[in-house]
């Protein structure tokens, strides 16, 4: 699995979605409830980062509904 920009995992604690991802560093935001989507922002490096997401599940946004077509 890549890490991709904009990607929400589930760890035991929260949330945590990457708002930035660069070649050596991410930012990322710890969100308690998704509802509220209140969170903190932090940096880390790559190498701390994927240390975070041991045991973490990756959220898989929802597939959006093709356009019909106006008859």
């Amino acid at each position: 699995m890549r890490l991709q920009q904009g990607q929400l995992w589930r760890t035991k604690t929260g949330y945590i979605r990457i708002t930035y991802l660069e070649r050596f560093g991410v930012e990322y935001k710890r969100i308690a409830d998704l509802e509220d989507g209140a969170g903190e922002h932090h940096e880390a490096t790559k190498k701390e980062f994927c240390r975070l997401l041991k045991g973490a599940t990756l959220l898989e946004p929802k597939p959006e509904e093709p356009a019909k077509p106006d008859a």
